[in-house]
């Protein structure tokens, strides 16, 4: 079993070191909740064991995790192709990245495949992963050039 991961965000290469952890993480549209009265964001995902996948000998089967993200101190969200409604509908998160307003605020956006995106008003970034702990394995790997590249099979 892969080590249960605690993360936390007050800055951007934090951010980024979160996004990595959650490259490929899937979740469905239900999995998500504003809370404007207590200003946070908070995501239940399918973490991709990204560590162990790239650690392990034999590349045939893979782990993820059940995770949650959490974001403090959002003053709005704003989506862009993701319909609420469709609360069984399946997001696969590619990247969060950062982008400063006024600093220390600024959006924090959580890109989807297929064009999807959410776009947090922060004051500032506050934010922590956790993985909850229930483990299931899959044969399949998300697919990347980039990480097939550096594998050294090709």
């Amino acid at each position: 079993m892969s080590d249960l991961l605690k993360l936390a965000a007050t800055d951007e290469d934090d951010l980024a070191v979160i996004s990595a952890h959650l490259q490929d993480a899937v979740m469905l549209v239900g999995d998500m909740r504003y809370a404007p009265a207590d200003k946070s964001m908070i995501f239940v995902l399918g973490r991709f064991d990204w560590r162990g996948a790239l650690d392990q000998k034999q590349k045939n089967t893979y782990a993820r995790l059940q995770t949650a993200l959490q974001f403090d101190r959002v003053e709005a969200v704003q989506s862009l192709n993701i319909r609420k409604e469709a609360k069984m509908a399946v997001l696969s998160l590619l990247s969060i990245g950062f982008e400063p307003t006024k600093a220390p605020s600024g959006y924090i956006t959580l890109v989807f495949s297929g064009g999807g995106a959410i776009r947090l008003d922060v004051e500032c970034i506050e934010g922590r992963l956790a993985d909850l702990g229930p483990q299931w394995e899959t044969t399949a790997r998300p697919w990347h050039e980039e990480i097939e590249a550096t594998d050294g099979d090709g």
